[in-house]
C-alpha cells in the first residue's frame, strides 16, 4: 500500500461519454454514427455511405495499395428515445410537452420535416391527443414521430 494521497478534481458531469467506439464495418443501415460532431442515422449502406439531415459522407473501396476503412473505429452516439404528450404549440414554433412522470418540457421546436410537421399541426388543430417521440443523442434532441391516441 502506498502512503501517497490522490486528489481528483470534481467535474460537472459524471464523466459518461456521449459516444462509444465501434468498427466502421459493423455499422448497418438504421444504425447511428457521429459525423462532424453530429449524431446521424445510417440511411444508406453501400460500402460506407451515411446520411442525416444535410450531412452526407461516403467512402469507396481503395486501390490495390490502400486498405479498407471498415476496420477503423468510428464514434457511435448513445441514443435515447422518449415519448411526450403534446400540450401546446407556441407561435414561435416551440412545443410544450408532458412526460409520463409529470415533468414538462418547453425547449423543443417543431420538426423541420414537412410531412411530420403537417401531421402534428393538423392533429393538434383537430383536438387530437398526440404523443410525440423525441430522440436524443450527443446533447441534441429532435421530434421524430407521433402517435395519435384519440380525441382530447
Amino acid at each position: 500500500m502506498s502512503d501517497e494521497e490522490h486528489h481528483f478534481e470534481a467535474k460537472a458531469d459524471a464523466g459518461a461519454s456521449k459516444t462509444y467506439p465501434q468498427q466502421a464495418g459493423t455499422i448497418r443501415k438504421n444504425g447511428y454514427i457521429v459525423i462532424k460532431g453530429r449524431p446521424c442515422k445510417v440511411s444508406v449502406f453501400c460500402g460506407l455511405a451515411f446520411s442525416a439531415l444535410v450531412v452526407e459522407v461516403s467512402t469507396s473501396k481503395t486501390g490495390k495499395h490502400g486498405h479498407a476503412q471498415s476496420s477503423h473505429n468510428c464514434d457511435v452516439p448513445h441514443v435515447n428515445r422518449s415519448d411526450y404528450q403534446l400540450i401546446d404549440i407556441a407561435d414561435d414554433g416551440f412545443v410544450s410537452l408532458l412526460a409520463d412522470n409529470g415533468d414538462t418540457k418547453y425547449d423543443l421546436r417543431l420538426p423541420t420535416d414537412e410531412n411530420l410537421l403537417t401531421q402534428i399541426k393538423d392533429g393538434f388543430a383537430e383536438g387530437k391527443d398526440l404523443v410525440l417521440t423525441v430522440m436524443s443523442a450527443t446533447g441534441e434532441e429532435q421530434i421524430c414521430a407521433l402517435k395519435d391516441i384519440g380525441p382530447k
